[in-house]
């Protein structure tokens, strides 16, 4: 069945409300799986399935395929959709609400498998589930996901147009824009074009020597108010004195006057560093 038989025979009208916008598009199915480099020992875990068109092309290529799908009017067409793909388990729940490593337990030993994820996820959802993939105790090895075109350029930024999200998602992974997929390739097509992003996951942080809670707020501080120089909005959110701050960038070979948008990730680190011997006053 295509697209609009499913949803004609399952009366499944696309809910404004989860952002649905299901991709039906075969050239750009293949192409995801293709980016996703997905083999039969591969464990995938998919979020938000919708129609089960991803599905399919995942569940040809992947050795055992957990498929997380939010939209309880969905659950019962996919179960019967792949109900002879024994490999294939469709769960109902909010990806957001559910630990990565409970989902892709191995079923002989109890314990996480190395896993990818591809997913083709709400704009409105987008950063969350990154961040929540990329922070788990057994995070994916890889990511393929298709988001907003805008969305994925951001992520992709380099030194001098970073922004916090950039920075977050880099910290964790190296990204790769893969390509463009416009809106026609989608039903019902949404407003603006989306793009393929593939997230190779470090096995350690970028800056793994320093903690995670602590690279990220000074991070928020840097990017708190993005227009304004690095020593004035360091010094306004973390509550230090704007020549001491002053002093540890110049120290650092970072000049006071630059923007957060301008750091690379290795100049967050030793701004880090040297802030973690400073006693930071408590927020």
């Amino acid at each position: 069945m295509d697209t609009r038989e499913i949803i004609r025979r399952y009366q499944l009208n696309p809910k404004r409300s989860l952002a649905q916008n299901f991709l039906t598009d075969p050239m750009h199915l293949e192409r995801i799986v293709a980016a996703a480099e997905i083999t039969a020992t591969d464990t995938v875990l998919e979020v938000g399935p919708g129609l089960g068109s991803l599905t399919q092309y995942l569940a040809n290529q992947a050795g055992r395929l957990i498929a997380v799908e939010l939209d309880d009017r969905l659950i019962e067409m996919l179960r019967a959709q792949f109900a002879t793909q024994p490999h294939v388990q469709i769960v109902h729940g909010d990806i957001l609400n559910l630990v990565p490593g409970d989902l892709i337990k191995s079923p002989e030993s109890g314990t996480p498998v190395p896993y990818k994820v591809v997913a083709n996820l709400p704009y409105y959802i987008t950063s969350a589930v990154l961040r929540h993939l990329l922070e788990a105790e057994s995070p994916p090895t890889q990511i393929v996901v298709l988001v907003q075109k805008e969305v994925a350029e951001r992520i992709c930024a380099q030194p001098g147009d970073l922004s916090l999200l950039a920075v977050s998602v880099q910290y964790y992974a190296q990204p790769t824009l893969v390509h463009h997929v416009p809106a026609s390739a989608f039903y019902p097509p949404p407003k603006v074009d989306s793009a393929v992003l593939r997230l190779d996951v470090r096995s350690t942080p970028a800056i793994p020597d320093i903690a995670p809670d602590l690279f990220f707020r000074i991070a928020r501080a840097g990017f708190s108010q993005k227009r304004k120089q690095l020593v004035n909005t360091l010094s306004a959110t973390l509550h230090m004195a704007k020549a001491n701050v002053a002093s540890i960038l110049d120290q650092n070979g970072i000049d006071p006057r630059r923007r957060a948008e301008t750091l690379t990730l290795a100049e967050w680190g030793s701004l880090c560093r040297a802030l973690a011997t400073t006693n930071l006053p408590q927020t």
